[in-house]
């Protein structure tokens, strides 16, 4: 089980920070209306996610078991590139300036719509959750359920943590930023070499 909860924590907490549509609306919605008005926006993956984890998990168990293994070496390799972007990123200093440049929509609904048009939970759904929650509940479907939760858990808090931090204390100008995109850079290569070897190793067993 807590094999599960570091899964989930660990591939929320790097989703969360990394820059992308959702990230870019909460962060221009803060420069724009303030963080109070936006908070309500770091539930949005609560919102948008269900018909896109259904639809994933609906194909997913349709298909032999093979394939789920072979699914979960390509969320690895997946996994392991993101963090190589995030490392390039951070190598090039993005700061949340550029990010909050843009126009953003103002409603928690707008928000999960931008979310729903990302395909970034379509592939996380596809390759990294999705295999990774038929594979817990196999195993027990507490497994799957404590997977769940604790990824949705740590993004909503990551996301409302970005939103505080963000309009109450700076911390996110470039500096604490960059801090933020190499940690993600981490985590996500340690959870992407994690679902390729054990992706390996179960088709091995198979």
């Amino acid at each position: 089980m807590f094999e599960y909860l570091l899964i989930g924590c660990g591939f929320a907490f790097a989703a969360a920070v990394q820059p992308g549509p959702l990230q870019t609306f909460l962060l221009s919605s803060v420069a724009q209306r303030g963080w109070q008005r936006t908070l309500p926006a770091s539930f949005s993956p609560l919102l948008s996610d269900g018909p896109i984890a259904l639809l994933a998990l609906l194909l997913l168990n349709r298909v032999p078991e093979t394939m789920i293994r072979i699914l979960q070496s390509a969320g690895g390799i997946f996994l392991v590139y993101l963090a190589w972007a995030s490392y390039r990123q951070w190598r090039q200093q993005t700061t949340t300036e550029s990010l909050a440049s843009e126009s953003a929509p103002r409603t928690l609904l707008q928000a999960a719509t931008v979310n729903i048009l990302n395909p970034n939970p379509y592939l996380g759904w596809s390759l990294v959750l999705g295999p990774a929650v038929l594979a817990a509940w196999h195993e027990s479907p507490m497994n799957a359920m404590v997977l769940v939760i604790a990824f949705y858990t740590t993004m909503v808090t990551v996301l409302a943590s970005t939103i505080l931090l963000f309009g109450m204390t700076g911390f996110l100008k470039p500096g604490g930023r960059r801090a933020l995109i190499l940690i993600s850079a981490i985590t996500l290569a340690v959870l992407g070499f994690y679902q390729l070897v054990a992706g390996l190793l179960r088709r091995g067993a198979a």
